[in-house]
């Protein structure tokens, strides 16, 4: 089964040799097969932050009481790993290929996810936390630097935005599968069921994922290699502009999910419709990446990606603004949420392709650079934001404000000044 309108023969799918003929490095599989395995690996990720918000107060209680902006510490100990063993996957990934490394990470993820679950102590969990989110740096890396090795260009960012339009579902449903195993066992069994989401990833896997880096694009690990790879990645603006344009971007993110539950628990006083509430608005974020999916081989990454970027400040200082003069009531907190959310939908994407695109020749090294910078960045400025939390929306509000500004004057310093022009298409001068 393929994609409408789209066949492995499209001229920015990049080929490799089987015999005497030309094979898209995604095959056998088909684009669509290819594209649910790799939203199934990036899943893992969403799965594993966002399952466990429903059980924040009866992991709580179990643990001694732990007061809910230190229990959030949970969210960026696995963040912070996940971070930064990205940043030897790539290498790891160029020198022996996709496959290999995807097995190792997911059997580390595995392991981690059942010592988390029959742990007794909060830093014992802490430690299982940060382990199982260096075992999930592999799946994450395979898929972006995947997605590289078969397509380029703004095909590669519409196969991204298809595969996250998959990936984007799991926020909605993993706080509702969390609730539902708490209505029948303790929040044990939401540790073990990443465990088991592990196994079923790392068999899938082994046995229908095709390796797409092909042989003669290997590179050793050596002083000289690291060096070229590295002079790639760091010299090159559009990639580390990009960069830490989403990371600075997906920090107001990280904030917002590690104080989502006391928000809606505490502040809203809902906590019994915490699953659902939180699930709706993830809703707008998986809408946004599938219309992302089929404007941007029309518009361009940058024209989506930069105006999402404004829309999402004018949205952030909104909801300050309600929040600083008491009306930010549930109905007016939901929808400004909502459309906060859509905008990510349309730069998570994009930012990520405009950082991997002139990457083709290390893929798997850019992909650990921006994902490691991405999730480090990302998770540190969300552990500052969870952890002001106050009984109010002030620190979430104004941490999407700052954010979202700090990350427009990146994007104009990227681009020296000139947002939305596509440089295939430079500027005619007057």
């Amino acid at each position: 089964m393929e994609l409408a309108g789209q066949s492995d023969d499209n001229p920015e799918e990049t080929p490799s040799r089987s015999g005497n003929k030309e094979l898209p490095r995604h095959a056998p599989l088909s684009v669509t097969s290819f594209v649910l395995l790799l939203a199934g690996l990036m899943c893992i990720n969403a799965l594993t932050t966002d399952i466990m918000l429903p059980a924040f107060p009866e992991m709580s209680a179990a643990l001694g009481g732990v007061p809910a902006n230190q229990l959030q510490a949970i969210i960026p100990a696995y963040m912070l790993g996940f971070g930064l063993s990205q940043l030897f996957v790539g290498f790891l990934a160029d020198r022996f290929g996709r496959r290999p490394v995807l097995i190792v990470g997911l059997l580390i993820y595995t392991l981690a996810s059942i010592a988390a679950t029959f742990t007794n102590n909060f830093d014992a969990l802490l430690i299982a936390r940060f382990v199982q989110g260096t075992g999930a740096a592999a799946p994450r890396v395979i898929a972006q630097a995947s997605v590289r090795d078969c397509f380029e260009g703004r095909r590669m960012a519409r196969i991204m935005s298809l595969v996250l339009t998959v990936f984007l579902i799991m926020p909605v449903i993993a706080p509702v599968i969390g609730q539902g195993i708490l209505l029948a066992a303790s929040w044990r069994w939401v540790l073990g069921s990443l465990a088991i989401f592990g196994i079923f990833l790392l068999a899938i896997s082994a046995l229908f994922l095709p390796e797409t880096l092909h042989p003669e694009n290997r590179r050793p690990i050596r002083l000289l290699t690291i060096g070229f790879a590295l002079k790639s990645v760091f010299g090159n603006r559009q990639t580390v502009g990009y960069t830490l344009s989403a990371g600075t971007f997906f920090g107001a993110l990280f904030g917002y999910v590690g104080s989502s539950q006391p928000i809606i628990s505490d502040v809203y006083d809902a906590g019994e419709w915490f699953a659902i509430i939180f699930a709706g608005i993830a809703v707008f974020m998986s809408l946004s990446s599938f219309i992302n999916a089929s404007l941007v081989e029309r518009f361009g990454m940058r024209v989506l990606s930069h105006g999402a970027t404004i829309a999402a400040t004018l949205i952030s200082l909104a909801m300050f603004a309600f929040e600083k003069a008491g009306l930010l009531a549930f109905w007016v907190y939901l929808p400004l949420q909502g459309a906060i959310m859509l905008m990510v939908g349309l730069v998570f994407a994009n930012f990520n392709a405009l950082a991997m695109e002139p990457q083709g020749r290390v893929a798997g090294v850019a992909a650990s650079f921006t994902g490691a910078t991405t999730v480090v960045l990302g998770a540190g400025i969300g552990y500052v934001i969870a952890g002001h939390y106050d009984g109010t929306v002030t620190p979430v509000a104004l941490g999407f404000v700052a954010c979202s500004f700090s990350t427009l004057l990146v994007l104009l310093i990227t681009e020296r000044g000139r947002l939305f022009v596509p440089h295939n298409k430079p500027p005619q001068k007057r």
